[in-house]
């Protein structure tokens, strides 16, 4: 029986959110040799956008634990067809996305995240990457910063191991990209006038991520 997920019921932080953060933070330290850098780059005063390259269905977690704000996530549909576990992670803070379509019900909820002052995590490529590399990014970042007038943190998780456990992870946070620099076009609503911004997004991320791993 799946989860039936309330938009409204779950614009704000959970409990179970609170007291799981510290605790995925130990699991994911035991399970990777984590660094992070540059965390004080995510304002915890205003909403905004984590954009982030997608490599593991760890990778929500990952970014989570490295940064201090009230931290959400779309996860897909599918994840929620167990209403046991579709309410756990509706608890911590995860609401579904259908990505077979433009789901204007989860972008209307991503939206009133940030509004609400909330950090939004977004994978501009849609999907996980096979091959650990960034890939082309989407349209729905820029969609959504553009309805909250905000501005977004490029996130870039580096492994050479393929995430492989034990192996080394490595975790940047980017300067924010201001809003007037992803130049929207307020007049249109086409997601091809979005190309720039998501272009722009997915650059900085890629920069990021070519540093490799810490010293």
């Amino acid at each position: 029986m799946p989860y039936n997920y309330d938009y409204k019921k779950h614009i704000n932080s959970h409990l179970l959110y609170k007291v799981m953060r510290p605790v995925a933070n130990i699991i994911l330290r035991l399970r990777w040799k984590i660094t992070y850098i540059g965390k004080e780059n995510v304002p915890t005063d205003r909403g905004i956008i984590l954009a982030a390259n997608h490599t593991m269905n760890f990778d929500p977690v990952i970014i989570c634990a490295g940064c201090k704000t009230n931290f959400n996530f779309m996860a897909k549909q599918e994840l929620f067809q167990k209403k046991f576990f579709g309410c756990f992670l509706a608890h911590l803070n995860a609401f579904p996305v259908d990505r077979s379509k433009f789901d204007m019900n989860a972008i209307g909820h991503a939206v009133e995240v940030v509004k609400n002052g909330g950090a939004l995590g977004i994978f501009p490529e849609g999907t996980r990457s096979k091959t650990f590399t960034p890939m082309k990014a989407k349209g729905g970042v820029c969609y959504v910063a553009k309805k909250c007038k905000c501005d977004v943190v490029p996130v870039s998780i580096y492994s050479e191991d393929m995430g492989k456990r034990g192996t080394k992870l490595t975790v940047r946070y980017g300067k924010p990209i201001k809003y007037e620099e992803l130049q929207f076009n307020e007049n249109s609503e086409k997601l091809k006038d979005l190309r720039y911004g998501s272009n722009l997004i997915m650059d900085r991320i890629t920069k990021q991520w070519e540093l490799g791993h810490a010293n």
